[in-house]
């Protein structure tokens, strides 16, 4: 695959196969362009990508391109966190927040 340690857009048609089959728990944000705390959280979502690379999956779904998925998941505010492990959302928070807080709450989920 070559893209460990990157945040990767996953989109409507790819979701299953990125997140839901993904063997790694996967950390997906619920994101928009006109959404200014989710641009906030760019690097920090490409530092725990690079950080925990074999160990976490980092995506980011737009909720704009992508409404099947974000129905599906009930997805209302932006960003939305969802932590998915092995096919489940196990995991779900919503609003920035600074990178050591997000891996405190992910702390028992990876």
């Amino acid at each position: 695959m070559g893209r460990a340690g990157t945040v990767i857009d996953v989109t409507d048609e790819d979701f299953t196969a990125e997140v839901i089959r993904s063997e790694l728990p996967v950390l997906v944000e619920f994101t928009a362009d006109w959404c200014p705390p989710c641009r906030q959280m760019g690097p920090v979502l490409r530092a725990l990508a690079a950080e925990e690379a074999g160990r976490l999956k980092v995506v980011q779904l737009n909720v704009d391109s992508n409404p099947t998925t974000t129905n599906a998941y009930k997805v209302l505010s932006m960003p939305t966190f969802m932590v998915f492990r092995g096919g489940e959302p196990v995991r779900s928070m919503v609003g920035a927040r600074p990178k050591r807080r997000l891996l405190e709450e992910l702390a028992d989920v990876l």
